[in-house]
């Protein structure tokens, strides 16, 4: 069955395309070559936690001499501390399925891989899935599906309300977001309803030309329907929405330029930004139809996550497992909010023995951070980063707008660190091995005394106490 936009067709103007490729050129053309003092206007202008605007990013995108990246990398540096403190948001995905009726040329879920075993997790498989997860410490998830008719709004609302529902002793998931195909007015409604947190949906390039060369059939060929599907996640009230593009596909710099675009786009007609931009890359052409010329360096990937920082200074920035343990180290502190930790991308593998695991199904992609959370989350605060699982704005309604409101002007910092530090304090005395408590209380002990806030250090420590003697899912 034809996949059609014209049946979602209304007459708000707001559900436009609104990727002009000659502009986006234009831009890229006309800031070559930028001066050291305009590279540093615009820095500041995003310490200021002002949001950039196109011909902006495209001068930073143009800066290329090592003195002007290394400007950049520590604007984005800077930002990142201020806006965000050193809290690092941990969630692990979990594949419900990976039925697809898409044949994407780099995905191992497109229809014409006929290696691929298909297979949607049973209602008892999932909760096996987020048991295990749960006994790792795990509190946040995103649940992944292929684009299948078997994964409609219903379904995903029915297994959301069942990952809510599991508990294991103390363990329970506070937010599952989800990275699934788009979906009409009516289907968001659908999806809302069960109380997810963010929709994450990735244009993979936002080059309309590239983009129709590798999506040769199913419902994802439709360039224009996915581009607009966040909008209509917008105009069903669910304001928490997450994109990305898969670099190595087109051009690196066309695609920052494009993420920005779709930042405006939404600051303008619904006045709030993206919740979250991921930036997966594409890193071995090895059995997948891409140009290698598109494929991005670390430098290259580095800078980017840099630009975006400063172009988009409230917005969270995930990295994902595909990318391996030293780059995501380094990378972290230019502007990466959250990543996934523990990740296993095979259905049913979180719950697998060692022997099962080695007979799943293949995953989309590969994975090159093979660190089990507890690793993570140590090797953090060795590094000085301060673990969060932290789902308090959601819950609280500091989303969209809110949000906004809360973390444009910096605010957010003033919830975001007691409320890790109450999250890690839950890890610490539930799931961490010995030698990680004593390292995590001291690293509590820092960042309290950083807050030079007598007040709130009595809160904190109250609700600290609280976790301790039993209490959980405390937050501010």
């Amino acid at each position: 069955m034809k996949f059609s936009p014209e049946k979602y067709k209304i007459k708000d103007e707001r559900m436009q395309p609104f990727i002009d490729i000659e502009e986006i050129e234009n831009f890229l053309e006309e800031t070559k070559n930028p001066s050291e003092e305009e590279v540093k206007r615009i820095i500041a202008k995003s310490l200021d936690k002002n949001r950039l605007n196109l011909r902006e990013t495209a001068t930073l995108i143009n800066a290329n001499s090592p003195d002007l990246v290394t400007l950049i990398k520590n604007g984005a540096r800077e930002l990142k501390e201020k806006v965000y403190g050193n809290r690092i948001v941990l969630f692990a995905p979990l594949y419900i399925g990976n039925k697809c009726k898409n044949n994407c040329l780099y995905c191992g879920f497109r229809s014409s891989n006929k290696d691929a075993q298909r297979k949607t997790l049973t209602d008892p498989e999932i909760v096996k899935e987020i048991e295990a997860l749960e006994d790792n410490g795990q509190k946040r998830l995103i649940l992944v599906y292929g684009e299948h008719d078997a994964y409609n709004p219903e379904y995903i609302a029915h297994t959301v309300r069942l990952a809510y529902g599991v508990k294991k002793g103390r363990g329970e998931i506070r937010r599952v977001n989800i990275n699934a195909a788009p979906l009409d007015i009516e289907g968001f409604r659908t999806v809302q309803r069960a109380g997810i947190g963010t929709y994450q949906v990735f244009q993979e390039t936002y080059h309309e030309p590239s983009y129709a060369k590798y999506h040769l059939a199913g419902p994802k060929k439709d360039y224009n329907f996915r581009l607009t599907s966040l909008d209509r996640a917008q105009e069903a009230g669910l304001d928490d929405v997450g994109i990305g593009a898969l670099f190595g596909l087109y051009d690196w710099k066309f695609e920052v330029m494009a993420l920005v675009r779709h930042t405006n786009h939404f600051e303008a007609c619904y006045n709030v930004g993206p919740h979250t931009i991921s930036f997966p890359r594409i890193k071995d052409a090895s059995g997948l139809k891409v140009e290698e010329k598109y494929i991005v360096n670390d430098d290259e990937f580095v800078r980017i996550i840099a630009i975006l920082r400063l172009a988009v200074p409230y917005t969270g920035l995930i990295l994902t497992a595909r990318e391996t343990a030293q780059v995501r180290d380094e990378v972290i502190s230019f502007g990466v909010s959250q990543i996934d930790g523990g990740t296993k991308l095979e259905l049913g593998s979180y719950s697998a023995s060692q022997n099962e695991e080695q007979n799943l199904n293949k995953e989309q992609f590969a994975i090159n951070d093979t660190r089990s959370l507890g690793e993570i989350i140590e090797e953090l605060i060795d590094k000085q980063f301060l673990p969060s699982f932290c789902t308090a704005c959601y819950r609280l309604g500091r989303t969209g707008e809110h949000f906004m409101e809360f973390s444009v002007p910096g605010f957010i910092k003033r919830f975001c660190t007691p409320n890790a530090i109450l999250t890690l304090t839950e890890y610490l005395v539930d799931y961490a091995k010995p030698e990680v408590v004593q390292k995590g209380w001291e690293l509590i002990e820092k960042e309290i005394k950083n807050l030079n806030d007598p007040k709130l250090e009595v809160q904190i420590r109250e609700k600290m106490d609280k976790i301790k003697n039993g209490e959980r899912d405390l937050y501010f």
